[in-house]
């Protein structure tokens, strides 16, 4: 079977599985829902791992039979195949996990969570696999639908609904303006194709209708990113998102964020007509380094076990960021091998706050206190996730984090502090409320006095028995994505392919060749180095120190924590809840970027 055969079927095969489970799960049990919903995603990760190692060069499919001059194409790096398996992966996951985690109806809507979860599925591997900008657009919408549903999936609690709303109105805002950027862009080249596009760009000057259009359309995949300012919604619809769901969305629908942000630079704006490097790389890192501190700061603060993850996805996030505003194939390498294994630690420690809420009914960190002793086993991942949160090796996020720091470094020296400080401080969060709740380290925390605070108590259960026997999928699932995290910096073979796609992704000319021409010859790029080095492991055990003895300093206080300064409470009160207010800050990033490009270009 060739790459043009398992394209076509990398997305089918997903929306296949959610329409046979829209129509069978009226009439099978609980049972045979979980059973399709797992054929057909086992079955997408055998297609995405034959389709991988085929994806060394560009691979397209002619949807229908028409070329990319006038039809629909679907186009495979390394980069974009690798990220539709991450995608894959995560999807069985949490389809295993979620074998025994909802108690549901077995009625006509046992099928109905699968379903989703799948439909998910093929709009963020569309996503990655399509060469066509308008399709993008399409499959973005389509897994945000999938998002809005899942994330309001608990309608008899008015908590996630409120979540929900908030997210499809915010991201629906996002991709109003990025469907009229596409218009404007259209306008100026007649193309969608995104190879043609960029080809077409190169006849036109760059002016203010240039920098509109990217702004507009990169603000969608700078919503679903979580980038700050943009990223308010994220803490809202993870804090009430049911914990399966929140596995997807940190484990890779921001990620794919940051890939389409990569994705539209390098193949339609960074040539001549389009934005400049220099404008695109100081914006774009200096965007990173804001979302790196801020979600590093409010990460800190959290207590809500959900809200503090989801900050720490916020300054991850941020990093991947600046790694691909390096515009160089050794940043693009060591972000996807970051973002690889990130996806893989966080959709872990989801899974384990999952066993919390399964167990105890809560996700906050003082009420738990001590409370999870005889859980020392979950404990013990909890810790390692925070530790390769923190840039551990031999964890993939460690050598990811160092092939970035190595990178960045090279064009500002002071750069790698940022990369160590952000994942120190989140690695820390996530340590430091692993001591309390599985060891009961610390004296019991007590509130911060005049401080309204979201704490994760009361939270409705997403089961009914909350005292049952733990199911055993629900501590294999995540010590399996633990150990596929840390193989991703062991094994060279998955280095140096993602390196090998970095050369690819960072040569527009050879994927528009690819693409329309269908040329097979090897990128004239040569693939970076994507091992350790001297400097990458201590940088590594720096911020994973740092992480630990950070979280045990804090441990040791014998007073309330009280935030630093008045900057921090004001941080605080800026995630209000209230939709108006994300709009407002939507709209002035949006402002703010068009300004901050077009004083550059």
């Amino acid at each position: 079977m060739t790459a043009a055969d398992l394209l076509p079927l990398a997305v089918a095969i997903p929306l296949l599985g959610s329409a046979l489970l829209a129509v069978v799960g009226r009439i099978l049990p609980r049972v045979g829902c979980d059973i399709v919903a797992t054929a057909a995603a086992t079955a997408e990760v055998v297609c995405l791992v034959l389709l991988w190692p085929r994806s060394g060069t560009v691979r397209t499919a002619d949807l229908g039979g028409w070329p990319a001059q006038v039809g629909i194409v679907l186009a495979a790096d390394p980069i974009g195949a690798g990220l539709a398996l991450l995608v894959a992966t995560l999807v069985l996951a949490v389809i295993v996990y979620s074998w025994r985690y909802f108690d549901e109806p077995q009625g006509e809507h046992a099928g109905v969570f699968p379903a989703l979860i799948l439909l998910f599925e093929a709009g963020m591997a569309g996503f990655a696999l399509t060469g066509d900008l308008f399709n993008a657009f399409v499959f973005f919408e389509l897994m945000g639908a999938a998002a809005y549903a899942l994330t309001g999936y608990r309608i008899e609690d008015p908590r996630p609904l409120h979540g929900a709303l908030t997210f499809g109105i915010v991201t629906s805002f996002a991709a109003y303006c990025s469907l009229l950027g596409i218009g404007l862009i259209y306008a100026r080249t007649g193309e969608l194709n995104l190879a043609r596009l960029g080809q077409q760009l190169v006849g036109h000057h760059t002016d203010m209708l240039t920098v509109v259009a990217f702004v507009l359309i990169a603000t969608a995949l700078l919503v679903k990113a979580a980038a700050v300012p943009f990223h308010f919604w994220l803490p809202d619809a993870h804090a009430v998102a049911p914990t399966p769901v929140c596995m997807l969305m940190s484990g890779v629908m921001v990620e794919l964020g940051a890939y389409g942000i990569a994705r539209l630079y390098w193949t339609v704006f960074s040539g001549p007509g389009g934005i400049p490097h220099e404008a695109f790389r100081s914006t774009f890192a200096a965007l990173g380094i804001l979302t790196a501190v801020i979600g590093a700061v409010m990460c800190w603060q959290q207590r809500h076990l959900k809200r503090l993850l989801a900050f720490s996805t916020v300054s991850h996030v941020g990093l991947f960021l600046v790694g691909v505003a390096l515009l160089t194939p050794d940043g693009i390498a060591g972000t996807a091998i970051y973002v690889a294994a990130h996806g893989l630690v966080k959709a872990a420690l989801f899974a384990l706050t999952g066993v919390l809420l399964d167990r105890y009914g809560s996700v906050d960190e003082h009420g738990l206190h001590g409370k999870a002793r005889d859980l020392r086993l979950v404990g013990i991942q909890f810790l390692a996730g925070a530790l390769a949160l923190a840039g551990l090796p031999p964890f993939g996020t460690g050598l990811g984090k160092a092939l970035s720091e190595d990178a960045a470094g090279q064009w500002q020296p002071w750069l790698p502090a940022v990369f160590v400080a952000a994942s120190a401080i989140t690695g820390a969060a996530v340590f430091r409320a692993g001591l309390r709740i599985f060891w009961g380290a610390g004296p019991a925390p007590r509130s911060r006095p005049g401080e309204e605070e979201t704490t994760g108590e009361g939270e409705e259960p997403e089961i009914r028995a909350p005292q049952r026997v733990l199911p055993p999928v629900m501590t294999i699932v995540p010590a399996l994505l633990l150990t596929l995290a840390a193989a991703s910096g062991c094994l060279p073979t998955v280095a140096s392919a993602l390196a090998r796609g970095a050369a690819v992704f960072a040569d527009p000319h050879y994927y528009t060749a690819a693409v329309i021409a269908g040329t097979d010859a090897p990128p004239a790029t040569p693939a970076p180095t994507a091992d350790w080095t001297t400097t990458g492991v201590l940088l590594g055990l720096l911020s994973t120190g740092l992480a630990i003895a950070l979280a045990t300093a804090t441990l040791n206080r014998n007073t309330p924590q009280q935030p630093s300064a008045r900057a921090i409470r004001a941080l605080r009160r800026l995630h209000s809840g209230r939709l108006g207010d994300y709009l407002a800050w939507l709209a002035l990033g949006i402002a703010v970027m068009c300004a901050a490009i077009a004083a550059q270009t």
